[in-house]
C-alpha cells in the first residue's frame, strides 16, 4: 500500500512544454512501471506532444480527451500564473494537485488552498518536490532522473515528510542504506503557507498497514511542529515518529532567517529548541545527525511491536 498515489494513479502536468517540465516528464514516465502522465497542458501548444504525452490547452479539453476523471496534476507554471493553473484544476475534478512553483504570493497561495478545501482537494507544497512511493511511481521531481530515484528510495514500511525536497532524498538514501525502505515520501514544501502539513498527512499513514513509522524533516520557523504533536497526542498515534531538525545555530542569532521562506522566527514558540521540546513531549524523538536516524526509528518500531 501506500498514500496519495499508487500504479494506477493518473496525472497530467500544467506548463508540460516549459524546460523543467519537459525534465520532468522524462522522469516520470521513466520511473517504475512508468507514470500514467495522460496529458499536458500549455496555452496555445494543443496538438504538440512531449515525450509522447499530448499537450491541451486547457484542462478541462485534457479531461475530456481521457474520457475519465483525472486524479491528479503536477504544476509547474510561472508564479503569477500558477492560481489560475490551480483553480482550473481544481474546477475540472483534479483531487491531488502537486506544486512545483516557487516564490507564489501568500494570498495566492491561501486562496489555492482554500478552493481546494472547499472542493475536497488536497495541494502537495508549492514549493516542493513532490511524492513516490518506491518502485511503483512518483508524481513530481522528486529524486530527480529515473535511475537516481531508485538508488536512493526503496520500497518498505517507513513513511518520509519533509519540508526539503533535497532532504527528502537525502533521508530516504540514508533509510535505504540501512536495510529500512520506504512506504511513500512527500516533499510538502518549505514556504511559510503550504496545502498539506505532517499533522494532515499524519490520518493517512496513520490508516496504512505497510507504515510501520514515519521520519521528518522540519527547520525553525512556523507552527507545523506544535500541531503534529498536539494531533500524535490527541489521537494516540500507534506511528513511531523520528525528526531531524535542521538549523539549531538559529537560536543563536535572533531575527536572522535561512533557508526556506517557513524558516521566519516570529517568537519563542517558534525556535528550534522550543520545537524540539515540544515534539519530546509527544513521544518523538529527534536526532542530531541524519545518520542516526535509522537505528532511531528502527528501536522505536521494536519497542512499539514489544509493548
Amino acid at each position: 500500500m501506500s498514500i496519495l498515489i499508487d500504479a494506477d494513479t493518473t496525472f497530467i502536468v500544467q506548463g508540460i512544454t516549459g524546460r523543467e517540465a519537459v525534465n520532468l516528464t522524462r522522469e516520470c514516465l521513466d520511473y517504475g512501471a512508468g507514470a500514467k502522465v495522460v496529458g499536458g497542458v500549455t496555452p496555445g501548444r494543443l496538438g504538440r506532444d512531449v515525450h509522447g504525452v499530448p499537450v491541451f490547452d486547457t484542462v478541462a479539453q485534457a479531461v475530456a480527451a481521457h474520457g475519465a476523471p483525472i486524479y491528479g496534476s503536477v504544476v509547474t507554471v510561472p508564479p503569477a500564473f500558477t492560481k489560475d493553473a490551480v483553480f482550473e484544476a481544481v474546477e475540472n475534478g483534479v483531487q491531488l494537485i502537486v506544486i512545483v512553483t516557487e516564490r507564489i504570493p501568500r494570498r495566492d497561495v491561501a486562496e489555492m488552498v482554500e478552493l481546494a478545501s472547499l472542493r475536497g482537494a488536497r495541494i502537495i507544497g508549492p514549493n516542493c518536490l513532490g511524492i513516490i512511493v518506491p518502485d511503483v511511481i512518483k508524481m513530481g521531481g522528486i529524486g530527480g532522473p529515473a535511475k537516481n530515484a531508485a538508488q536512493a528510495y526503496t520500497p518498505g514500511s517507513i513513511g518520509v515528510i519533509s519540508r526539503s525536497g533535497g532532504m527528502t532524498t537525502e533521508m530516504s538514501s540514508t533509510l535505504s542504506a540501512a536495510g529500512l525502505g520506504q512506504s511513500t515520501a512527500v516533499s510538502i514544501g518549505g514556504d511559510a503557507i503550504i496545502g498539506s502539513s505532517y499533522a494532515e498527512l499524519m490520518p493517512l499513514f496513520e490508516a496504512d498497514e505497510q507504515t510501520q513509522g514515519i521520519v521528518i524533516y522540519t527547520e525553525p520557523g512556523g507552527r507545523m511542529e506544535a500541531e503534529l504533536a498536539r494531533w500524535v497526542t490527541d489521537n494516540k498515534s500507534r506511528l513511531p515518529i523520528v525528526a531531524f531538525m535542521a538549523g539549531r545555530f538559529m537560536d543563536e542569532m535572533p531575527g536572522m532567517s535561512f533557508g526556506h521562506a517557513g524558516t521566519i522566527v516570529e517568537g519563542k514558540e517558534d525556535t528550534a529548541s522550543e520545537k524540539i521540546a515540544r515534539l519530546a513531549q509527544a513521544g518523538i524523538t529527534v536526532a542530531e545527525r541524519i545518520e542516526d536516524i535509522p537505528g532511531m526509528i528502527r528501536s522505536k518500531i521494536a519497542e512499539r511491536s514489544a509493548s
